[in-house]
C-alpha cells in the first residue's frame, strides 16, 4: 500500500521544495491540498488526487479578479498541453505560463488571504473566494461574510441574487451573489 503512494509523495515533495507553500504550514503525508504563492496577493489552491498524482489537480485561484481571470483563461486555453509524463509542477508552469514564487522572496503578509470581515481563513469549509472589485484594494472575503456585510448597509442594492454595496476597506462598489440553495431556498 505504501509503495502505491510513493509517486504521490514525490509529487507533493517537489511542490513543497520548489514553491512557496502557504498552507498547510507543516504539511503531513496525508495532506492532498496545497495553497501555493503565485504573486503579490495571488495564490493557487491545488487538490492532488493520490491515486492519479500526475493528472491535472483541482485548481482554485485566490486573489483579485484582474489577476486571477487571466490565469483561469490560461488554464482553460492551455489545458490540452497537460502531459501526465511530467510532474504537476512542470505542467502548471507550462499551462499557466508562470514561474512560482520562492519562499522568502516576498513578505508573507503579501499573501495573507484572511477574510477582511471575520479575519479568519476558514469559515466552516469555505475559504475567502470573493475579492473587492477595485484592483488597488483586492481584499478577500468569505462569500457569506461579504453578503452579510453588504446586506447590512443602508445603501445596499440587490438585483436578483447579486448584492451591491461598498467594500468595508476602500468604500468602492463591491458585489457578491447570494446562493439561495445554500440558504435553504430552492
Amino acid at each position: 500500500m505504501l509503495e502505491s503512494l510513493k509517486q504521490f509523495w514525490d509529487v507533493m515533495d517537489e511542490i513543497d521544495e520548489q514553491t512557496w507553500v502557504l498552507e498547510p504550514e507543516k504539511p503531513t503525508r496525508s495532506a492532498t491540498m496545497r495553497r501555493i504563492a503565485i504573486g503579490n496577493n495571488v495564490s493557487l489552491n491545488i487538490e492532488v488526487d493520490p491515486r492519479h498524482p500526475k493528472m491535472l489537480p483541482e485548481c482554485c485561484f485566490l486573489g483579485a479578479d484582474h489577476v486571477v481571470a487571466p490565469l483561469k483563461n490560461k488554464l482553460n486555453t492551455n489545458m490540452h498541453l497537460w502531459n501526465p509524463d511530467y510532474s504537476i509542477l512542470h505542467n502548471l508552469k507550462e499551462v499557466l505560463e508562470i514561474e512560482f514564487t520562492l519562499p522568502g522572496s516576498q513578505e508573507k503578509s503579501s499573501f495573507s488571504m484572511d477574510c477582511g470581515i471575520c479575519y479568519s481563513y476558514r469559515l466552516e469549509a469555505a475559504i475567502p473566494d470573493q475579492v473587492c472589485n477595485d484592483p488597488r484594494c483586492g481584499q478577500p472575503f468569505h462569500q457569506t461574510c461579504l453578503y452579510e456585510w453588504l446586506r447590512g448597509l443602508p445603501s445596499c442594492r440587490q438585483s436578483f441574487n447579486i448584492v451591491f454595496g461598498e467594500c468595508p476597506y476602500c468604500s468602492k462598489v463591491c458585489t457578491t451573489f447570494y446562493d439561495y440553495s445554500v440558504a435553504g431556498f430552492v
